[in-house]
């Protein structure tokens, strides 16, 4: 499987009477058998607002690759991916719950994300082989 991009962004309201503005959404391209699809997180932002309460991170960004900064709604989708291996054949997350959008971070590898965001930013792709490379142990 290979890892084409990881990004997030924050909505924006379409209409006046709806919450878009409440949530955000992180992005992961993935190309597997020849095939490109996208898998999305779609999370309060209040959880980003708060992160230190929700995730190990103390800031936004969380780090820099090259001139790129990371910031949380960048890797969430990654992060979602590589802690809930069930998640792999879903489109779509939809989280609202603290302790589901925290569980998504515990334990993760940053070294082994930033490695993977500059191999991202290097070459373009990088090759997923297990969840659990990306676990610390």
């Amino acid at each position: 499987m290979l890892i084409k991009s990881s990004s997030g962004y924050e909505l924006q309201k379409e209409k006046p009477n709806t919450s878009e503005d409440f949530f955000n959404r992180s992005e992961l391209l993935i190309e597997e058998n020849g095939k490109e699809r996208v898998f999305h997180v779609l999370y309060l932002r209040y959880f980003e607002e708060n992160l230190q309460e929700y995730t190990p991170f103390q800031q936004n960004p969380i780090f820099r690759v090259g001139t790129r900064d990371i910031e949380l709604k960048d890797m969430a989708a990654l992060a979602c991916f590589i802690k809930h291996p069930e998640y792999r054949n879903r489109k779509r997350v939809y989280i609202k719950e603290p302790t589901e959008f925290s569980s998504c971070f515990e334990g993760l590898d940053i070294d082994k994300l930033m490695s993977l965001f500059q191999e991202l930013e290097d070459k373009k792709s990088s090759v997923f082989r297990s969840h659990s490379d990306f676990i610390r142990q």
